[in-house]
């Protein structure tokens, strides 16, 4: 069960979760193997080593997450753990989940059953119309609204759910505006519904930011409603990311001649639910398997329950040997090397501290070609 985090404790895995090279799932392995956030961050330097990383791996300071902490409170926000009872619950469940979201406003919202809508930037009117009816039928449904705050389909949908609930995950840090047009709707937000983040404060958007984002989007949900999606844009990324999750995906139908809904179309061709109204998403709901909401297992970061398996470099050597720049599941890698999975996990968390490691969609892994400045 959710247990409260010390102020020592909360320090440490902000600490941890700021490193060099932590990722979620780096600080889910971590955080699994270890019994505190702190022997973690006793442990990186030797881990990355061991890795063959040759420079020092940089851990975050206490005066630089006590500084992020100070500007967090002073921003009105608060810091949310995973494993912590006020952490969303369904975004508990991802995997693996932020570590730590920052949130402002209304934060009973993120406890309430959600919906997460979202669509093209470069919207039709009949795409914001229908963003707008769905918003607002399923807001009177008792469904809180989520969306990235995008122009287009995403702010016509928090604006139509703003009276009954909506939170907007935003890429940047939690007081950064993105878009500038979207500065009233963000104000409004702030007042009447939630902001999301898992980024410092200050931290300008990027495009590597935006996936993120979009993994979050989906996993405060429990299903992702998709409304004009070009063949290659971030909702199609987000649909991708709640089938990983095992949430529901929706899409709204629109015309063959528009590009803006080809991406939409074909994930209904792939069997997404097809929904033009309210009633459409409720009755798919209603059908859908409701695991999501069980109560009693969360997604909590406890003392190992298992010893730290024993690594000897000829493990590491076999398993270094199967990776390279294309990417390879990790069920693949333990399934060749006739290693344990502990022991993968443990080899694969020494690579990825050391910076070696890149991490696809799926549990999918390729290994990052050391560069002359590492090696120096």
């Amino acid at each position: 069960m959710s247990t409260s985090l010390s102020d020592q404790e909360r320090l440490n895995r902000l600490r941890l979760t700021r490193s060099e090279n932590v990722g979620p799932v780096t600080y889910r392995d971590l955080m699994n193997q270890f019994a505190s956030a702190g022997d973690a961050l006793s442990a990186l330097p030797d881990l990355a080593h061991r890795g063959g990383r040759k420079r020092a791996i940089k851990v975050a300071g206490i005066a630089q997450v006590t500084h992020e902490m100070n500007e967090v409170q002073k921003l009105g926000a608060t810091l949310l753990f995973v494993g912590e009872p006020d952490y969303p619950y369904l975004l508990a469940q991802a995997d693996p989940p932020p570590p730590v979201i920052a949130a402002i406003g209304a934060l009973h919202l993120l406890s309430q059953p959600s919906l997460a809508l979202v669509g093209s930037r470069n919207a039709s009117a009949a795409g914001v119309r229908m963003a707008t009816v769905l918003a607002r039928d399923l807001g009177t449904k008792s469904f809180v609204i989520v969306s990235g705050l995008a122009r287009g389909i995403d702010a016509a949908a928090h604006r139509a759910a703003l009276t009954t609930g909506t939170v907007a995950v935003v890429a940047g840090g939690i007081d950064v505006v993105y878009p500038l047009e979207n500065q009233a709707l963000y104000d409004t937000i702030k007042e009447q519904g939630v902001l999301v983040s898992e980024m410092p404060p200050g931290t300008k958007p990027q495009g590597r930011h935006f996936p993120r984002r979009n993994r979050i989007i989906s996993g405060l949900s429990r299903g992702v409603i998709i409304i004009e999606a070009a063949l290659r844009s971030g909702s199609l990324i987000t649909a991708r990311l709640a089938l990983e999750q095992n949430r529901e995906v929706m899409a709204v139908p629109g015309s063959p001649l528009d590009p803006r809904a080809r991406g939409s179309n074909r994930l209904i061709k792939q069997g997404a639910a097809l929904v033009e109204d309210a009633e459409d998403v409720l009755a798919w709901l209603e059908q859908a398997p409701r695991s999501l909401f069980s109560e009693g297992e969360e997604m909590l970061y406890e003392a190992p329950k298992a010893q730290t398996p024993t690594l000897s470099e000829t493990d590491r050597r076999d398993l270094l040997s199967l990776l390279s720049p294309t990417p390879v599941e990790q069920d693949e890698l333990i399934r060749l090397s006739g290693l344990s999975a502990q022991v993968v996990i443990a080899i694969l968390l020494e690579l990825d501290l050391a910076g070696r490691l890149f991490r696809d969609t799926g549990q999918r892994i390729a290994l990052i070609e050391q560069s002359d400045e590492e090696d120096s």
